[in-house]
Formats: C-alpha cells, sequence, structure tokens
C-alpha cells in the first residue's frame, strides 16, 4: 500500500483571495453611498446636474449655435466645486476610524488597512462616472444643435470626470497621511492653490505651470478654428491619468501595502505623468505660429467661399455650415435698401484673430475693401442683429473703414435698414447697444468697430421702428442717393422721412 505525498495546491487559498476582494468592493460601494449621502458632496453634485439640465432644456442665443472646440472646455470648470466636495468627504471617511477610535476593532479584521485604502480609492470613482455622463448628455446636446459647428477634443473633454477622480484620491492620500481634520484639509488645498494662482501671475503665467493644474481654462475670447487653438489637451489627460494612478499607489503603500506589482505600477505612473507634464509643457511649433498669422492677417489663402444670392461668403471650413444664415440676414437688410444698393454684390467674410492663441479677445480692425462684410466666429443672439449693422453699413457707405467713422445722418439709415426687418425691432435696437436702452445716446455694436449714435439719432431711429415698414420702406427707396449721401445731417433725414425732430435742415453737423 503506498501513500501520496506530493502537496497540491488548495483551490482555498485562491477562494479566500477573491474573498477579500469582493470585501473590498463591497467596502467600496457602501463608502460610495455614504459619499453620497454627506452634504457638502450631494449638495454641489445636484447643483452641477441642475445647471447642466437648465442649460440643456433652454438653450438661446448662442448656446443654439455651439462651438464644439469650446463646448468641450466648458465642461471642465463646473466639476471643479463638486471635486473639492469629494475631496473632503473622501478625507473625512478615511479618518473616521481614527476619529471615533475603533481601529483597534478594524486591526482584528481579515481585511488589511491597504486593501481600506483601496475601497476608499474605488469610492471615488462611481461620481467620476457620474461627471463623464454630465459632460456627455452636454456634448449630445451641443453636437445635435442644428447650428454647431467646429470639432472636439477628447482630450479636453475627460478632464472633468479625471478632475473628480484625482480629488477624491487626493482626499484619500491625506487621510491616510496626515492626522487633519477635514477642515484643516480644506483651508490647505484652498491656500495651496491661492498660492500657486499667485507664483504663476507674478512669474507671467509660465506654460509650464499653468498646465501643472487640473484645469486650465482660457479667457472668455472668440473661438477660433480647432487646428490654431494649440492646446496640448491630449498631454494633459495624460499627465492627469499618470497623477492619479501615482497618487493611488502612493495612498496604497502608505496603507501598508508591499509588492514588486505595486512598486512597479507607482514607477509606471511616475513615467505617464513626467511624460504628459513634458509633453504639456512645450511652447507652441513654429507651424502653428505661421498658420495664425495666415488666419488673421490673409484668412482667404485658408477659407472656403460659397455663393447665395450674387454675394460671396467665405468662412473657415468648420464654419462652413453657417454661410447660409449670413446670407438670410444680407437678404434681409438688403431687401429693404434702395438705389444700386439694393442689388449690390457683397463679399461676406469670417475674420479672427489668432496671433496671440486662444482666449485673447481682439477687436477686428475695419476692412477697407469695398463691399466687404466681416462676421466673426460666433453666431446667434446680439451677434445677428450686430452682423445686420455691419452689413447695412458697407450698403450705404460702400465700405466698412467709411462706415466706421459715420457720424451723420446716415446712421439713421443704416440703423433701420439693419433692424427694420427684425421680429422685434425695438428688442434688437436694446440688444445692440451698449446701455441696453433706446433712447440717448449708445455706441452700437459691430463685429469690427463699434458705430456711435446720439441721441436725436436714436430718437429717429425708434419712431421709424415703430412705423409701418411699407411705408418707411417707400420713403427709405425714394430719397436714397440723399439719406445715403455723406454729410446729410440728422435733421434732414428725419424730413425726409416725416419724423418731427427740431433742428434746422441745413445743418451739417454730424451727430446734429
Amino acid at each position: 500500500m503506498s501513500t501520496r505525498t506530493g502537496v497540491r495546491p488548495v483551490p482555498a487559498v485562491t477562494g479566500t483571495e477573491r474573498r477579500r476582494w469582493a470585501a473590498v468592493f463591497a467596502l467600496a460601494r457602501f463608502e460610495a453611498r455614504e459619499l453620497m449621502l454627506q452634504i457638502p458632496v450631494f449638495v454641489f453634485f445636484l447643483a452641477h446636474l441642475a445647471h447642466t439640465v437648465w442649460k440643456l432644456a433652454t438653450p438661446e442665443g448662442e448656446d443654439a449655435h455651439p462651438v464644439l472646440q469650446d463646448v468641450d472646455r466648458a465642461t471642465q470648470t463646473m466639476p471643479t466645486l463638486p471635486a473639492l466636495a469629494l475631496l473632503i468627504c473622501v478625507n473625512a471617511a478615511v479618518g473616521r476610524s481614527r476619529r471615533h477610535r475603533t481601529d483597534e476593532q478594524f486591526g482584528v479584521l481579515a481585511m488589511e488597512p491597504w486593501r481600506r485604502t483601496v475601497a476608499h480609492l474605488l469610492s471615488a470613482v462611481p461620481f467620476a462616472l457620474l461627471t463623464a455622463l454630465i459632460v456627455a448628455a452636454e456634448v449630445v446636446r451641443a453636437v445635435s444643435a442644428p447650428g454647431a459647428v467646429g470639432r472636439l477634443s477628447p482630450g479636453e473633454l475627460v478632464v472633468g470626470p479625471l478632475t473628480v477622480l484625482l480629488f477624491g484620491v487626493v482626499g484619500a492620500l491625506i487621510g491616510r497621511l496626515t492626522r487633519f481634520a477635514p477642515a484643516a484639509v480644506l483651508a490647505a488645498v484652498v491656500g495651496s492653490y491661492i498660492l500657486g494662482v499667485t507664483v504663476a501671475s507674478a512669474l507671467g503665467g509660465p506654460r509650464w505651470m499653468r498646465w501643472l493644474a487640473p484645469v486650465v481654462p482660457e479667457d472668455a475670447g472668440d473661438p477660433l478654428p480647432s487646428d490654431l487653438l494649440g492646446r496640448p489637451a491630449g498631454w494633459h489627460a495624460l499627465y492627469l491619468l499618470g497623477l492619479t494612478l501615482l497618487l493611488c499607489c502612493v495612498a496604497v503603500l502608505a496603507g501598508g501595502a508591499r509588492s514588486r506589482l505595486l512598486t512597479a505600477a507607482a514607477a509606471g505612473s511616475a513615467v505617464l505623468t513626467l511624460t504628459g507634464a513634458v509633453g504639456q509643457s512645450a511652447g507652441d511649433p513654429s507651424a502653428l505660429v505661421a498658420a495664425r498669422v495666415t488666419a488673421s492677417a490673409t484668412p482667404e489663402k485658408v477659407q472656403t467661399c460659397v455663393r447665395h444670392d450674387g454675394s460671396t461668403y467665405c468662412a473657415f471650413p468648420e464654419w462652413a455650415g453657417r454661410t447660409a444664415e449670413w446670407a438670410d440676414t444680407v437678404r434681409r437688410v438688403r431687401a429693404l435698401a434702395g438705389g444700386a444698393a439694393a442689388d449690390t454684390a457683397l463679399t461676406v467674410r469670417q475674420r479672427v484673430e489668432a496671433r496671440r492663441g486662444p482666449g485673447q479677445d481682439s477687436a477686428l480692425a475695419p476692412a477697407s475693401t469695398p463691399g466687404q462684410v466681416s462676421v466673426g466666429a460666433r453666431w446667434g443672439g446680439t451677434r445677428v442683429p450686430e452682423f445686420a449693422v455691419a452689413v447695412a453699413s458697407v450698403l450705404v457707405t460702400g465700405d466698412e473703414e467709411t462706415g466706421a467713422s459715420v457720424c451723420d445722418g446716415r446712421v439713421v439709415t443704416t440703423m433701420w435698414l439693419a433692424l427694420g426687418t427684425a421680429a422685434n425691432p425695438m428688442a434688437e435696437l436694446r440688444r445692440v447697444r451698449l446701455d441696453d436702452d433706446v433712447s440717448g445716446g449708445s455706441v452700437v455694436h459691430t463685429p469690427t468697430e463699434p458705430l456711435l449714435i446720439s441721441a436725436p439719432q436714436t430718437t429717429v431711429v425708434r419712431e421709424l421702428l415703430q412705423r409701418p415698414r411699407h411705408r418707411v420702406a417707400a420713403d427709405v427707396r425714394a430719397h436714397w442717393d440723399e439719406l445715403t449721401a455723406p454729410g446729410t445731417s440728422t435733421a434732414r433725414v428725419a424730413e425726409l422721412l416725416g419724423v418731427p425732430l427740431p433742428g434746422r435742415p441745413g445743418d451739417n453737423v454730424c451727430g446734429a
């Protein structure tokens, strides 16, 4: 009789390991539910969700004509406050056993401290996924908008969810490394952020320092074509991912875990973080700088042109779908013009100022080319009447440069042409003026230099907009040559159009 003495692997060992990880995931689910019940997390995530729902439910103005390369960046700022709330609450959850003096009870359990740390790290994942769903809803709404133009960047879209996950990991790490109270952690995080912003401002905001922050917003400048942005979105996403993984490894190591696999993961995460940081710190390549100069100074070299109703409309390729809307505005304004202007062929050209990169809101100089009308990268809301004023100004004076310096009675003709066909002319008059009023002198916005309108001119325009359109249009066509002649006073324009206004018809002073 023989006895088998060989030792076979015991399946129970593997099963025990699986049960341990099952316990980790169960604890992670429990901690995630507890986090959602914390007032700061619940309130800020609910506010983020409510703000998104409200914005998606009521798109109007420029929101109904989104530029996708601005939409993806706009998804990054709002998650910062929920992320900060998550940081504080995860930190409080990690230190709960220490505050309640239950560390001894945890010590007799089979779940080691580093596994509990992993559970706390995993508890932040559902909130990153929730943020990703909110971002996805914003993106779907923007892409499906009829007036959407541009191109989304995956690197920009993942910043919001990664920021939430990173802040949750930082909260767990701080809770494992220190015994600070959550209030002290909040003060330290906010103080460090303010210090970082102050130092960056003092040093002139060097690129490498700015891009170390999780979110790198740009100032509210005009949109640029996506290939002119020059934002290292992909490198930044890699940097955030590597940093998040690295801090996860450090937190688990601080929890007492020791293994070659964890050490290798930490080293790999450090390489990812460093690679992303170096990639995002590089300056703008010379080809990008040259492309920005071309788009700003000679846009005709890179634009696509189409014709509508005899006029030419030139736009950057991503904006080609907007030419029909521009043509509709030109058609409405030209329908009220008289003389040769009613059949004048215009060239509508989209213009941007990209030489200083994104986030720079620079005024466009009026074009001196006869018959050329400038249009910007934004559309919808006040941008429509502003463009209508530019079209009317060129029809009245011949070119934008001349129209920008007009201050005589031609201002009245220009404003009536621009707003006469609007569904609510008085509302459009209010929106296109700097003071949001319909009385007194003011500045009228256009895509280039603003137009100045005096109090008497405002009075005449307001009266004309309240009269039947066909009657005013007949008078304008009948007296078109004199209404558009240089030096025609406001008083004379009022007399020709039958609007009572004090003043001598022969008065030829600008603004009279």
